[in-house]
């Protein structure tokens, strides 16, 4: 059972050659999520041996290229590879149609479904739900249309203590003590206690992306409490007014969303190309919030590990 992120790219939208632009990808259980696909994404998938036979559901924040121009790459060479499973792509007004637009004057016709789901990104609101986690919109304030996305894996069923596995038990009954029953006689006595006979599934787990943003203090209730929150800072704070300017936020700023949100722990990305060492950046937003790292091309974080 698996619910991990890993980091493919941590620049923003000028190119330099230590950073790839933003994407992220979740595992949970056996199905991939990627989050933005900048230029050279699948590079990055090949690169950190991110299976993309396993890749379902795609969501893209917003329009700005280096969110997207790497998905219609991706979705050539995974035609090229004979998909033929659907693909889900989750994204702001506009982005169906460039893609149709780029399959057709390249004469490219996909072996499989692409199912385009329109975001709203002016409010909060459940996007997808699966057996696996439900997913809703965090309202972000950029120059174009943007939201991020929460991710929280459903409630899990209990589990069975093997060792006091009842061995005349049915199906039916397994499924009722997972689902947290008791089993009742004919006379509605308990026969199998449920607290005697299973425990609690491991806590679920929950992953906040925010990308490029002003602060805004609205996502705070929309995130409380995540295990795992990345928020791009592309400025150190003594560049808040071109932050201002750009519709970005600061080290402090990402900082002070997590500290008002009590997350578990806080990435901060999307640094701009004018910075070549990011000591700084983690020094001043470890100032406001001791529990932030730096997002890096290629670590994993396993989210359902993270303590509160």
């Amino acid at each position: 059972m698996s619910f991990q992120l890993t980091i493919l790219g941590t620049g923003s939208a000028t190119p330099v050659l230590a950073r790839n632009p933003t994407a992220h990808h979740l595992q949970i259980e056996q199905d991939g999520y990627l989050i933005d696909c900048g230029e050279g994404t699948q590079n990055q998938l090949l690169h950190y041996k991110i299976r993309t036979t396993k890749l379902k559901y795609i969501f893209i924040t917003h329009l700005h290229g280096d969110h997207f121009f790497g998905l219609i790459g991706l979705l050539s060479t995974l035609n090229m590879h004979r998909r033929i499973e659907d693909l889900w792509i989750f994204a702001p007004k506009g982005l169906a149609e460039i893609i149709t637009i780029q399959l057709k004057y390249s004469d490219t016709r996909l072996n499989f479904k692409i199912h385009f789901t329109e975001t709203q990104t002016e409010k909060s609101y459940l996007l997808f739900t699966n057996e696996h986690v439900k997913i809703t919109t965090i309202p972000l304030i950029h120059r174009v249309p943007c939201c991020g996305f929460l991710f929280q894996e459903r409630r899990k069923k209990r589990k069975i203590i093997k060792t006091s596995r009842p061995t005349d038990l049915t199906f039916e009954q397994i499924k009722r003590l997972k689902d947290g029953e008791d089993i009742l006689n004919d006379d509605g006595s308990i026969k199998y206690k449920n607290e005697d006979y299973t425990i609690p599934s491991l806590k679920s787990g929950s992953y906040a992306f925010c990308s490029d943003t002003l602060y805004n203090e609205a996502i705070i209730d929309i995130i409380k409490n995540v295990d795992l929150l990345y928020h791009e800072a592309t400025f150190l704070d003594e560049l808040l007014p071109r932050a201002i300017q750009t519709n970005h936020s600061t080290t402090k700023q990402a900082a002070l969303i997590a500290q008002k949100a009590h997350v578990g722990k806080l990435i901060i990305g999307h640094y701009s190309s004018r910075y070549k060492e990011l000591d700084t950046h983690l020094a001043e937003a470890r100032e406001v919030f001791v529990n932030t790292y730096l997002a890096v091309e290629g670590e994993t974080h396993k989210i359902r590990d993270i303590k509160l």
